[in-house]
């Protein structure tokens, strides 16, 4: 039994009206323990996983003050999987709804996003300014920069040509995604043994729902579009001046490149490495993880 003092997960669905047919968006909340909280920490998840990426952080960072919201962005996990609106300013704006009139924050808050997580925080940074006190983001070639340019036809990011294709990747990979989804977390991660059969099993339940798939991989198929709108956000308001940590692995081919590429972005960014991890970072060092996003949003 948790005690009196441990924050309870709130699972949640809303619809946002939007375009038909409306938009399901799950998500998990996490209120602070202590009585005059310090803030709210929205998590974005990336690809192949979903919320469930952040299990082992969330309860640390509510018991540090936070309200934590968790969502399953759209086409992930248990939101709904429509055709379209994957390009990632309409995954943030999906987000924005959730958090202001949704949840019903008023006050800027701090975003972390994790992969293409990472995509979608700068996407919801680069829209809604005011809005955010800081935004934590990585693990991600952004579309629009030099480094994703030089790198996305590389042998590390293969699946993004694969998964661009999005209706031949979804036959190949129907009824094996349990086989996909492992390789990417044995390939990537620094410390595979984070994640459990049971964690295997349920990232493959969740990639094999009807849709799921197609959704995740159109969300690889707009990273072109991605990239236009990251230059035109660029271009007309010039570089991000929310403060900003660009948050890596300490064993990750990027690491040593993404100060430079969050620099194309962001005015006041500094660098942050998780120890001891991969691409995964969450899962595979959560204490880590936990220390350096804390120790990022309290910073004065």
């Amino acid at each position: 039994m948790p005690s009196q003092n441990t924050p309870i997960p709130h699972h949640r669905q809303i619809w946002l009206q939007q375009a038909d047919p409306e938009i399901r968006i799950h998500y998990i909340e996490y209120l602070p323990t202590s009585s005059e909280p310090k803030g709210t920490i929205l998590l974005i998840h990336g690809f192949p996983e979903t919320s469930y990426q952040f299990r082992h952080v969330t309860i640390p960072l509510a018991e540090a003050g936070y309200r934590v919201i968790v969502p399953d962005y759209r086409g992930a996990g248990y939101s709904s999987h429509p055709p379209d609106g994957y390009t990632k300013d309409v995954l943030a704006q999906d987000l924005y709804k959730l958090v202001t009139e949704h949840v019903g924050v008023k006050e800027p808050i701090h975003v972390v996003g994790h992969d293409i997580g990472g995509m979608i925080a700068h996407a919801y940074v680069a829209q809604f300014p005011s809005n955010v006190a800081s935004v934590i983001w990585g693990e991600c070639p952004l579309p629009g920069t030099k480094f994703y340019e030089d790198n996305k036809h590389t042998a590390p990011l293969w699946h993004f040509d694969f998964q661009a294709q999005s209706d031949i990747a979804v036959s190949l990979v129907s009824g094996k995604e349990k086989i996909y989804l492992k390789h990417f977390y044995d390939r990537l991660a620094q410390n595979p043994e984070a994640f459990s059969n049971e964690d295997l099993e349920f990232y493959a339940t969740q990639y094999s729902m009807p849709g799921a798939l197609r959704s995740g991989f159109h969300v690889y198929r707009m990273f072109e579009t991605d990239a236009v709108h990251n230059q035109e956000w660029l271009k007309k308001n010039g570089k991000v001046e929310v403060r900003s940590m660009i948050l890596s692995g300490e064993h990750v081919f990027m690491t040593a490149s993404a100060l430079e590429m969050a620099s194309e972005m962001y005015s006041n960014v500094e660098r942050g490495i998780v120890e001891g991890s991969g691409h995964w970072l969450a899962e595979e060092n959560p204490e880590d993880f936990v220390r350096k996003v804390l120790g990022f949003v309290e910073k004065r």
